[in-house]
């Protein structure tokens, strides 16, 4: 018998503006202009990330292009200044901080997002990093994830990148459950997986 896929799932939801929130989950940034519109920047590592968000971008009718960091040199994914954008930038911003929304629940369209930005497997579990230059956003990126059934733990290892880790088979199959497929060739080795996980829980 088929498994029924949950209604949280990226695979059952429509493309909407809003899940771009799962970027601002991670590294993603908003800066605002004139307080009408917004751009989004995001830190990317891989050439296979960077083709997934450019498409999940262009699936909402969002334009992202690659540019080069001047002063990092690191590849960051940038839209233009957009009015469409403005009210993402405004529910994730208190005070001129990164902040996250007090309602925000992570569906899987968001999820999705968040994992294609910067997921990847470490220390035993499968690692959604967060903001390192934003603390105030981990507890309640914490609190969210609890809420639509993920439990994490936060790193242990003192180099390890600032992040929510999902430990175990069953909450593991939840996570991929809800983010989907691997977007395409080249980032297996970068997405959820049952059969990489040890059978903690």
């Amino acid at each position: 018998m088929a498994q029924q896929l949950s209604i949280f799932s990226a695979e059952v939801s429509n493309p909407r503006l809003t899940d771009l929130a799962g970027l601002l989950c991670g590294p993603g940034r908003t800066v605002v202009f004139a307080r009408a519109t917004a751009r989004l920047i995001l830190p990317v590592s891989d050439p296979w990330r960077a083709k997934a968000l450019l498409r999940a971008c262009a699936e909402r009718g969002i334009t992202a292009e690659p540019h080069a960091c001047e002063e990092t040199g690191e590849t960051q994914l940038r839209t233009a200044f957009r009015r469409d954008l403005a009210p993402l930038a405004a529910a994730w911003s208190s005070a001129g901080d990164k902040a996250v929304p007090p309602a925000f629940l992570p569906d899987g369209a968001a999820l999705r997002m968040w994992a294609l930005s910067a997921g990847r497997w470490t220390d035993g579990g499968y690692l959604l990093p967060v903001d390192p230059d934003a603390p105030g956003t981990h507890a309640p990126l914490a609190e969210a994830l609890l809420r639509c059934g993920l439990p994490t733990t936060a790193p242990t290892a003192k180099a390890e990148v600032a992040g929510l880790r999902v430990v175990g088979r069953r909450r593991l199959a939840r996570l991929l459950e809800l983010v989907g497929p691997a977007p395409g060739p080249g980032c297996a080795d970068h997405w959820p997986a049952v059969s990489r996980m040890r059978a903690v829980s």
